[in-house]
């Protein structure tokens, strides 16, 4: 009898935890939907959203609930040293979309490998997230600026 009131608590309890949070899990879907909209000039309050959807592999789109930071006229994800499906897909297509609100922004993610710029990049990542990044090495991380793509 214990054992039953145990595992329908725990059912409970899992069903509102992903109801409340399932915009924080990082459950991959396909295509993104809304109206594509230019790039701002300028990210920093667009990014203040905690979390976006990143869209990568047009051919069959993919998309991830990722953090991220931005810096100006740009915008980072990061993955640190996890070689995820949507780092693999940018590697071979750097096109992707992103979705704030209900506009699309349709960019190309370039890999970071100067660690300079990495190190900017981790202030805003720690007064955002609270802590910095794990590993701070840019030769064993995946970090990404995101930029306007060209017309």
């Amino acid at each position: 009898m214990k054992n039953k009131w145990l595992v329908k608590t725990l059912m409970v309890s899992v069903v509102l935890f992903l109801s409340g949070c399932m915009e924080y899990l990082p459950f991959s879907s396909g295509a993104l939907s809304g109206s594509v909209t230019s790039a701002p000039q300028d990210w920093t309050t667009l990014a203040q959203q905690e979390i976006i959807k990143l869209e990568t592999n047009p051919d069959d789109p993919y998309s991830v609930n990722l953090w991220v930071i931005g810096m100006g006229s740009v915008l980072y994800v990061h993955a640190g040293d996890n070689r995820a499906t949507w780092v693999e897909h940018i590697e071979v297509n750097p096109n992707v979309r992103m979705l704030f609100g209900e506009n699309i922004y349709e960019l190309r993610g370039e890999r970071v490998t100067d660690q300079e710029e990495f190190n900017a990049f981790a202030v805003p990542y720690e007064e955002k997230y609270g802590n910095r990044p794990r590993n701070e090495n840019i030769s064993e991380i995946y970090l990404f600026r995101l930029v306007a793509r060209e017309s």
